[in-house]
């Protein structure tokens, strides 16, 4: 609801009609003519209701500082792009931690009569997103699946046979060569970001109309902005001790014991302890597996079908 018009009031010069590139980076490749908000300025409101009023301008009016609010957080794409989390009556184990590897997006819960299952489907991809082509309609893979092999590996991992090398391999991947994924998307979507901005720049120095490419332009500018604050205000990982891991481990509990009770919400309790984060491959019908403490991680592949 972001038609004013519904305030009983008659708006006039909301929208303005303007020429822009079909792509700014071939300029012979035409114009097409775009419609864009008026800045509030040139917006005119009538004096008086012009018809009846649908809601009040005080219910208008906050329930776009509402909408405001919820967007303010980053791109207006992102909401749509990443799943929020929901409060819900059954705990679903691998909620949250499973992505899907074609569009890296959460992988949502879909109960079946015959099993629990994790699905991606396609339909409610962005429109002309560039995955589309290649991913399936739907995705879908069986918890159990997932769960079983899963567990087997963490019992493997804190077995008292093996702890030691667990912890000492916690440790060892921590080193200088290992770089933070979220780091690292973040540099590249400000390289590419900056990259965008010096076409539009030059494409302006070699004659073109800037007000062709202000919404090009306005975009780019969005995401640099974007991935400077991304960058900005998530600190560096620090390195972790062994004793540090030790400790971290401790405070785990009866890695085992959750193990050997599989109630959902055990399960659950026991994955967000070890901060795992699973991608899906359906094409090779495998999960990568990441144990995640404070940012440094050990990483496995599991093995499973759908």
């Amino acid at each position: 609801m972001d038609n004013p018009r519904y305030t009983g009031y008659a708006f006039f010069g909301r929208w303005t009609k303007c020429e822009m590139l079909l792509n700014p980076d071939d300029i012979a490749a035409g114009h097409v003519i775009r419609f864009r908000r008026s800045s509030n300025e040139r917006v005119v409101r009538s004096r008086q209701a012009a018809h009846p009023a649908l809601v009040s301008v005080e219910a208008f009016t906050q329930t776009q500082l509402l909408r405001r609010s919820k967007s303010a957080g980053g791109l207006r794409t992102a909401c749509k792009e990443e799943r929020s989390g929901r409060a819900t009556v059954r705990a679903y184990p691998l909620r949250g931690r499973l992505r899907c590897a074609v569009c890296n997006r959460k992988m949502e819960a879909s109960p079946r009569a015959h099993g629990m299952y994790y699905r991606c489907p396609a339909r409610t991809l962005a429109p002309h997103s560039p995955v589309l082509a290649r991913h399936p309609a739907a995705v879908y893979v069986r918890e159990a699946a997932i769960c079983i092999p899963l567990n087997k590996w963490i019992a493997t991992l804190f077995d008292a046979n093996n702890r030691d090398r667990t912890v000492q391999a916690l440790v060892d991947s921590q080193g200088g060569s290992f770089e933070d994924a979220k780091f690292d998307q973040a540099r590249r979507r400000l390289a590419n970001a900056e990259a965008r901005l010096r076409r539009h720049q030059a494409a302006i120095e070699a004659g073109v109309d800037p007000a062709a490419i202000v919404d090009a332009i306005n975009q780019a500018q969005a995401e640099r902005a974007a991935a400077h604050a991304e960058l900005s205000g998530t600190p560096a990982p620090q390195e972790l001790t062994r004793h540090d891991v030790e400790a971290m481990i401790e405070s785990i509990g009866d890695v085992g014991a959750a193990l050997t009770h599989t109630e959902p919400h055990s399960l659950a309790d026991l994955y967000e302890a070890l901060r795992l984060q699973l991608v899906y491959d359906h094409e090779s019908r495998s999960v990568d597996v990441t144990i995640q403490p404070h940012g440094r991680v050990n990483s496995v592949r599991v093995r499973g079908g759908t």
